[in-house]
């Protein structure tokens, strides 16, 4: 398998999730964990993300976890247009710089700030075209932003079944709390 794995999901806003420290986002993580843990043992080099508040700066500080114990495992963001931060919060914004300031490798795909949805598209089309594996943090029962880069996913992976596409749903997110809770 190895080379890049993108990850996305969910705003934290769409979780319900407003505090860093809640209990929910170290299930998440741990989640997350779990899937890049598979995905190293088949050569896992890159972590590809847009930088987005929620799942995907979680993934972040899970790749600068394991980078303690896979020191060739790298975080590349690439936001989908200049500035995405610049409507946050100074809290949302502080984290995002901390997580931008340890990522391997930072661009942005569109060079222009916010103009329209079809910059969102090219990126989930880039995203997929360079990733030969993808993590999703998304329940199809439940609507949600990742809804469009799923089905782009699942269009990709029937073009090409080498791709593989892990979906983390609410049912396995339980499986997680469980198992934490019960060791």
């Amino acid at each position: 398998m190895g080379g890049v794995a993108s990850i996305t999901g969910y705003k934290s806003f769409e979780l319900g999730i407003f505090k860093q420290d809640d209990q929910a986002v170290q299930y998440i993580k741990l989640a997350i964990r779990k899937e890049l843990l598979t995905l190293l043992d088949s050569g896992l080099e890159w972590v590809l993300i847009s930088g987005q508040l929620g799942v995907e700066l979680w993934a972040a500080e899970v790749v600068f976890e394991l980078q303690e114990e896979y020191p060739d495992l790298k975080l590349a963001i690439l936001t989908p247009f200049l500035q995405q931060e610049e409507k946050w919060n100074d809290q949302n914004k502080e984290y995002y710089e901390m997580i931008l300031s340890q990522a391997d490798f930072v661009d942005s795909i569109s060079k222009s700030p916010y103009q329209n949805p079809g910059q969102f598209k090219n990126r989930n089309l880039l995203f997929l075209h360079k990733s030969q594996s993808c993590i999703i943090l998304y329940d199809p029962e439940r609507e949600g932003s990742p809804r469009y880069f799923y089905e782009e996913a699942q269009r990709k992976q029937e073009q090409d079944p080498s791709f593989m596409l892990k979906t983390i749903t609410f049912d396995d997110l339980q499986w997680v709390v469980e198992e934490a809770q019960w060791g």
